[in-house]
């Protein structure tokens, strides 16, 4: 039987260590019989934590060395991934480069993706956490190809997935990979998930404005905010702060990272979010307010920022906005 160790590491997200168990423990063949074994590893003490509430204990029946001989390991998600490692995160990073030398399939659910780095297993690769901490985890390992806009990333023997309930999604997808679709098929509706959710990670993320410090270039992007559907231009934007195009651009980049143009495009694809999810306005007008000009123009750029379709993106977050 394929043997699954759920790794627990210290302050665990209680979410992402119960996704992999339910999903995995769940799963049945054909036969009725289980297709996986599953086991808590954990070092001893180990808390649970749940987003913004106070920790709780764990009592594991296995230690971490558990992990060695499974066929998949998933490290799931921790509060600790920004701090310094203890001594037991150290022994765990011995064990999943002993277990990837030997073939095993190692996983992570959400910032668990910090762990499987810092033991190298992704150093070239592709991989995804949860969005809010995509950046930190490329600044941190630069070898590391990460991509926010995924629910999930399957490179082979080693697999991430993006924040929370982006675990479901991929391990729905190693049931199918191990079993079939007729097993994931199954498991999917015993947990009430559909097989596979569209538009990926991409349209969760809460982009913010990157508000500079300069108060001249704060007065710039408040007048770019209200005037997002009228068409302006860079000479628009100079005027406005009575400086030349060659020097707002400069200001610009050095203030915000990006162009005042690739600013406001961003800037109008989130208005255009803002209005798909609070009104019931069509989508020729949504393009329209959002200075985006075309129905056809807000589908290709919410397609390519949000990965989804303005239809798919209002179904999604119209009820969830009120």
């Amino acid at each position: 039987m394929h043997v699954v160790a759920v790794v627990a590491l210290d302050r665990v997200v209680g979410f992402d260590l119960a996704t992999a168990c339910q999903v995995f423990a769940t799963a049945s063949l054909p036969d009725g019989r289980r297709a996986y074994e599953v086991r808590v590893c954990a070092p001893p003490g180990v808390t649970a934590t749940a987003f913004r509430s106070e920790c709780f204990g764990i009592q594991a029946h296995r230690g971490l060395d558990h992990v060695l001989d499974a066929d998949t390991i998933v490290v799931p998600g921790h509060a600790n991934f920004l701090e310094e490692p203890p001594p037991h995160m150290l022994d765990l990073l011995d064990l999943l480069r002993r277990a990837a030398s030997r073939g095993a399939r190692i996983v992570s659910i959400c910032t668990g993706a910090f762990v499987l780095a810092s033991a190298g297993l992704l150093d070239g690769r592709r991989a995804t956490t949860h969005w809010r901490h995509a950046a930190e985890l490329a600044r941190r390992f630069p070898e590391v190809t990460v991509d926010p806009a995924v629910l999930f990333v399957d490179e082979g023997q080693l697999v991430t997935s993006a924040g929370l309930a982006a675990g479901l999604d991929m391990c729905l997808h190693l049931v199918r990979r191990d079993h079939g679709a007729a097993v994931a098929a199954g498991t999917a509706r015993y947990v009430v998930m559909p097989m596979q959710r569209g538009g990926g990670q991409a349209q969760f993320i809460a982009y913010e404005d990157g508000t500079p410090g300069s108060p001249a270039l704060r007065t710039t992007l408040d007048w770019m905010e209200r005037n997002l559907d009228r068409q302006l231009t860079l000479e628009d934007l100079a005027r406005q702060q009575s400086t030349s195009v060659r020097t707002l651009s400069r200001r610009f980049r050095a203030l915000t990272g990006t162009t005042p143009l690739q600013w406001l495009l961003r800037a109008r694809v989130r208005r255009a979010q803002q209005l798909l999810e609070t009104t019931d306005l069509p989508v020729e007008r949504v393009a329209e307010l959002a200075g985006l000009g075309s129905s056809a123009s807000l589908r290709s750029h919410l397609k390519r920022v949000a990965g989804t379709s303005p239809q798919a993106y209002r179904l999604a977050f119209r009820d969830a906005a009120g």
